[in-house]
């Protein structure tokens, strides 16, 4: 009895729009003439409720929805905003402005290594505020396109959107358990 196989190959071309409070939608994001967004489904690649409204559908459907913060990045929380010594931004003492300034989104890591991005808020001149929400929380995204193309997904497809996902490219031989064997020692993306 042959399995369906969970992870499908899908190509999008759609218009991102967001409102906020005021309920008024502002284009946030569109792809480009002839490059659809490209995803392999079940890998936690997109968010899962814009998963579930693209994954039935078939080539040539057109979709309309919306997803309140809750099935999107979540509320906006006001203790997402932290203040980090300048220290922690400088480099031999200088900020390198190409990089850090009001409005930039940076990588982050935690003592324990998890990495995340944040928006710097403000610069002073002992600290730093940086916004830990999404740039997209509590707010309401509204997703308008066309299914471009939809099937099942290779084997090597899964395998190159997984790489993708570790940030390992492959190089690593797969010892990280991501890759499927080998060693990690030329590849820090999958420790």
């Amino acid at each position: 009895m042959a399995t369906e196989n969970p992870n499908k190959y899908i190509a999008v071309s759609y218009k991102l729009y967001m409102r906020g409070s005021d309920d008024t939608p502002e284009l946030v994001e569109e792809t480009a003439e002839g490059e659809p967004f490209v995803f392999v489904s079940a890998l936690g690649m997109t968010l899962d409720a814009f998963e579930a409204q693209i994954v039935p559908l078939k080539v040539g459907d057109k979709f309309d929805f919306t997803l309140a913060p809750a099935d999107a990045y979540g509320d906006y929380e006001a203790s997402g905003k932290q203040t980090l010594p300048r220290k922690v931004f400088e480099i031999n003492g200088n900020l390198d402005s190409r990089y850090i300034f009001e409005g930039a989104v940076v990588p982050l890591s935690s003592a324990d290594g998890a990495r995340f991005n944040g928006t710097i808020v403000e610069i002073g001149d002992e600290a730093i505020t940086v916004d830990l929400n999404h740039p997209l929380a509590g707010k309401s995204l509204n997703f308008v396109g066309t299914i471009i193309e939809s099937r099942d997904a290779t084997n090597e497809e899964v395998r190159d959107a997984l790489n993708q996902i570790t940030g390992c490219g492959g190089s690593c031989g797969g010892g990280c358990g991501n890759c499927g064997g080998g060693s990690c020692e030329s590849c820090g993306g999958c420790k």
